[in-house]
């Protein structure tokens, strides 16, 4: 087993540093195209063994150094009760808003072993095939509620926004729903065999500092802690990802989640990201973008990041979000290979 992603999550001593990317299993392969070619994206995320499949090729195709559970942060909400579909070209689409106190009672608490049985068995299947460690993951809670208010995507956050400060209490009700679904369904991730888990937070961003700390670090605080409590043996070994994209603002309150890794954007430099984090691991931060460089300047930019993350207590080289649908394959294992030669000790 190659577990230095798991020693660099702990900040122990690596003899290179471990790469994985955001959606790493994607559009941007042509082997992932094939096995989408007569599926929907959802029955895709219920097709244990296509799930195995898809979270395989990244690992035996670019040589990552950890893998990525195949799923969607919104298949949570299908299960508490929302119907959900994906549109081509335009994303997830809710048909029914939670936005008032009736639609926030009717949300139910999925169990995962047995509502979500097809995101264990990929996890129990994947665990006998890997050889390098298998991440689980789930959305934050703040992102996860705007997709419900906002009915899909959004650029304004207008829905979302309106009900934080208009309706603050239905606001923290369907927010104790979805961290105490996320708690659950993250458990029995761990329990299923996934070796760290990551919070994705993508739509942080779009809060101020004082909103944050408010509407959306606490909820993330409350499911770090109760995947390290004592109740709970497996989750004490098992390194927390925290990722707030557009979060450079954010830093020093994404720390304060309890997360063992904070992942950050492209948005700013990593050697500032580590003086302001502190005794905690980091995670990132190639532009995705620049997988489009040519060779010699993207293994430039690669040594570059390297270098700027030597001070850091742990890193893990990533991406700053998620490859980008459009680029070749090639360039992503010149990347990949470019940070295992350049980072070796």
């Amino acid at each position: 087993m190659n577990d230095t992603f798991l020693r660099a999550c702990r900040g122990e001593s690596t003899s290179f540093t471990p790469v994985w990317m955001m959606r790493q299993a994607g559009r941007y392969l042509p082997e992932y195209q094939a096995i989408r070619k007569n599926l929907s994206f959802l029955e895709l995320c219920k097709n244990s063994e296509l799930c195995v499949e898809a979270t395989l090729q990244p690992v035996d195709i670019l040589g990552v150094d950890a893998a990525i559970l195949f799923s969607d942060i919104l298949i949570l909400m299908e299960q508490m009760g929302v119907p959900l579909e994906f549109h081509e070209n335009h994303g997830p689409v809710f048909l029914h808003t939670i936005r008032d106190s009736k639609a926030v009672e009717k949300l139910r608490i999925p169990d995962p072993a047995t509502q979500m049985d097809f995101v264990m068995e990929t996890i129990r299947l994947l665990r006998r095939e890997l050889q390098v460690p298998l991440i689980g993951f789930a959305g934050a809670p703040f992102t996860c509620a705007t997709y419900l208010i906002e009915g899909g995507s959004s650029k304004i956050f207008w829905a979302t926004k309106k009900l934080i400060f208009t309706k603050p209490g239905v606001y923290h009700a369907l927010m104790e729903k979805i961290t105490e679904a996320t708690i659950l369904y993250l458990k029995e991730q761990i329990r299923a065999g996934a070796q760290a888990v990551q919070l994705f937070d993508s739509w942080a961003g779009v809060l101020g500092p004082v909103d944050f700390a408010e509407y959306a670090l606490p909820y993330v605080t409350q499911i770090i802690a109760a995947l390290k409590a004592d109740d709970f043996p497996e989750g004490k070994e098992v390194p927390v990802i925290y990722f707030a994209n557009n979060g450079s603002t954010l830093l020093e309150l994404s720390v304060s989640s309890g997360a063992d890794v904070i992942g950050i954007d492209w948005r700013i430099n990593i050697a500032d990201a580590i003086a302001r984090i502190g005794d905690c691991a980091i995670q990132g931060n190639l532009d995705p973008f620049a997988l489009l460089l040519s060779k010699e300047k993207l293994r430039a930019r690669v040594g570059k990041l390297l270098k700027d993350a030597a001070m850091a207590k742990g890193h893990i080289f990533n991406l700053g979000h998620g490859i980008n649908q459009f680029t070749p394959p090639k360039q992503a294992k010149i990347m990949i290979d470019a940070v295992h030669e350049l980072s070796q000790k």
